[in-house]
């Protein structure tokens, strides 16, 4: 999977990189702290996460302003400003309407955006994201007391190799890294920001509040959150989650923050995407005629898909080869007439595949 990096200009004058990946109906994604858009595409981190939202989709992602490939020299860091730059990234990929999708940061992002723009937003999913923060008004002072003890320690330690900062950050991130995942926090804390850049974004994401908003999302929206967050606490999804008229709120176990490819919550995360963004799909009902052109290992093969299950999920239940899941998955996409895996989804699902 090759992703493509251009840039564009927001209204104050500031250029930000945005990169597309994928084919498909877009997904866009919304910045949030510390990234690269070059540098994170081979992460150990975020690889996978990439590759799963990209699936059977066009990725639409980008680095906030001060950070990554964007203009590092920025004053303004507010709410606002963040939002004029996802205006900027969508219009500047030609985009009309499309899912959006927000972790942490972002996902204050993305409900500010989908508030104010409830006719370009299908469909909204949040990850680990919050109301307000620390330095909101009427939050509790402890809270702002961790927040500003932590934005002290970012200046004096972002980006070190080792240091009491290092083992902080790493454990309320993720507490379950392997050596290799560490060493990439590190590389991306050195590249995607300064020390004092990286204090800059902390202390402005900690202002942001959209306790005003939430009430007017009209659009379907489903909020994830992982129990043993540290980064984010628990009840931070679950307030938030209860603030959105009719969101669906999905409780994710695990520690960490960014979930690994090797935990079986991240396994629950990609299911449950998938099925949301593909019961947005247009799609025509599966005729018979269609349905039996497929071999009994073909529709064996998309029922699994239409139960949500990724190639290598396939392999494993079936027994089969990875590559040959592929070829079969192409096989039955080219007899059905879709293009990439949302639809099959949704014509599997009108077809009754799918269901226990």
């Amino acid at each position: 999977m090759k992703q493509h990096i251009q840039f564009c200009q927001t209204q104050d004058g500031v250029r930000i990189a945005l990169a597309k990946a994928g084919e498909g109906p877009p997904l866009v994604r919304t910045a949030n702290w510390f990234t690269h858009l070059e540098l994170d595409w081979d992460s150990a981190i975020w690889r996978h996460w990439f590759e799963a939202l990209a699936d059977g989709r066009t990725l639409v992602r980008y680095d906030p302003r001060g950070s990554g490939l964007s203009d590092r020299n920025v004053d303004d860091l507010s709410l606002e400003t963040w939002i004029s730059d996802l205006e900027a990234v969508v219009d500047a990929a030609g985009l009309q309407r499309f899912p959006l999708i927000g972790l942490c940061q972002g996902g204050v992002v993305a409900v500010a955006f989908a508030a104010r723009h409830p006719e370009r937003v299908s469909r909204l999913i949040l990850y680990d994201s919050y109301l307000s923060g620390a330095y909101a008004e009427g939050v509790d002072q402890s809270l702002e007391k961790q927040a500003r003890t932590m934005s002290e320690m970012i200046e004096m330690g972002w980006g070190r190799e080792a240091g009491a900062f290092r083992e902080v950050f790493a454990n309320l991130l993720m507490p379950d890294a392997t050596k290799d995942q560490l060493r990439w926090i590190g590389e991306l804390q050195r590249r995607s920001a300064s020390a004092t850049n990286a204090r800059k974004l902390w202390d402005a994401f900690n202002t942001f509040d959209i306790r005003a908003e939430v009430g007017k999302l009209k659009m379907p929206t489903l909020v994830f959150h992982v129990r043993g967050d540290a980064m984010v606490p628990f009840e931070a999804g679950r307030r938030l989650a209860a603030a959105i008229p009719n969101a669906r709120f999905v409780p994710i176990n695990g520690k960490n923050h960014i979930l690994l490819a090797n935990e079986r919550a991240w396994q629950t995360f990609t299911t449950e995407l998938r099925n949301f963004l593909a019961a947005d799909e247009p799609t025509e009902i599966l005729s018979q005629s269609k349905l039996d052109a497929l071999s009994p290992r073909e529709k064996e093969l998309l029922d699994y898909i239409a139960r949500g299950l990724a190639n290598d999920e396939i392999a494993e239940r079936t027994g089969i080869a990875g590559k040959t899941v592929r070829n079969h998955i192409t096989t039955i996409f080219s007899k059905l007439e879709v293009e990439h895996r949302a639809q099959a989804i949704v014509v599997a699902r009108k077809a009754g595949l799918g269901r226990d």
